[in-house]
């Protein structure tokens, strides 16, 4: 196979640019360069999207698949009109933030979609959902629904996640702040979670360029409550230490944020209108193929990323912080 991977430089384009070296195939990735260098076997052509001759150096060559991890729609469009006459098919990487709805759980693909957004260029994250939306629509649109495929990804995590989303607990269970072993969690276990792990997400989307398989799947990992994704990395992290719940007001209260980045409890999410971000079948990008590998897997490996970094988790709190919080909360 002969591919085509826009990015390939950066944590999920470059594990897709290795995955498909490793299976032999002819790997070029089109990017700035910027972020890193391209997996070993693969070819960097240099080159920025925001040049709308972005894509000369590649539009005369026969490509049999087209990897995109782009948000941008004004990259995707230009990106889908150059390579409609020359590349096979086209794979594209979404998001489940495209959804009108986040709040119903067990939800699939046949979901409502936000508005596509009109620009071409996403001013904030705020634009995020819509912005994707667009670039859907953008590769439909040109490469025709039997030419292309959408891969709506959930929360993508594993070695290499710098958000710290994924990659805080098992952190934090390995590292207790305080000598009794306490770890300040949210008193709402029940809550979904899901982790897609970079690497299962990177296999499927070259198996599914190698296969040719088109449609819109949900790439999701495999819904669970987040007391289970604790215990999961406290067992991860060596099992000594105690979930230490406080109320979510609380939480909030005393300035704890939500999901991610600085001073939050990472993977939490308070407000129910998001729930259902979490909670999406995924049955059928599983029945095309995907395969989760247990979350406890994906929370060993991330430990021992984090572990080999001189300034671990880009999430959570800090052990001053969370010895704050735990002696107030007592």
């Amino acid at each position: 196979m002969k591919l085509l991977v826009l990015g390939g430089t950066a944590w999920l384009g470059g594990t897709v640019a290795a995955e498909a070296v490793a299976r032999g195939a002819d790997v070029v990735c089109l990017a700035r360069g910027t972020s890193g260098s391209v997996p070993g076997g693969a070819r960097l052509v240099v080159a920025d999207r925001d040049d709308p001759a972005a894509l000369d150096a590649v539009r005369h060559e026969h490509w049999d698949a087209v990897v995109d991890v782009a948000r941008q729609p004004g990259h995707v469009r230009n990106a889908v009109a150059a390579l409609e006459p020359v590349a096979g098919r086209y794979v594209f990487v979404s998001t489940a933030n495209v959804y009108a709805d986040q709040r119903t759980l067990g939800q699939d693909e046949d979901s409502p979609l936000l508005a596509p957004l009109e620009s071409d260029l996403m001013a904030s994250m705020e634009e995020y959902g819509p912005a994707k939306a667009a670039c859907e629509q953008a590769v439909v649109t040109t490469f025709g629904a039997d030419r292309c495929l959408i891969a709506r990804a959930g929360l993508i995590g594993g070695p290499g996640d710098r958000s710290g989303r994924t990659g805080y607990w098992p952190w934090r269970f390995a590292h207790p702040s305080n000598d009794e072993g306490r770890v300040l969690v949210p008193d709402a276990l029940d809550r979904p979670t899901a982790v897609v792990d970079v690497r299962d997400l990177a296999a499927w989307l070259v198996d599914v360029a190698e296969r040719g398989t088109a449609g819109v799947f949900d790439a999701v990992g495999q819904p669970l409550p987040l007391g289970e994704a604790l215990e999961t990395a406290r067992s991860v992290g060596g099992g000594s230490t105690t979930l230490t719940p406080a109320g979510e007001q609380w939480l909030a209260d005393h300035g704890v944020e939500e999901w991610s980045g600085p001073a939050s409890l990472p993977l939490w999410l308070r407000d129910p209108d998001w729930w259902g971000m979490n909670a999406r079948t995924g049955a059928r990008a599983r029945a095309a193929g995907l395969t989760n590998r247990p979350l406890a897997d994906t929370f060993t490996d991330l430990l021992a990323w984090e572990e080999q970094r001189a300034n671990p988790h880009g999430a959570g709190l800090t052990d001053d912080e969370e010895r704050e919080l735990l002696a107030a909360l007592a």
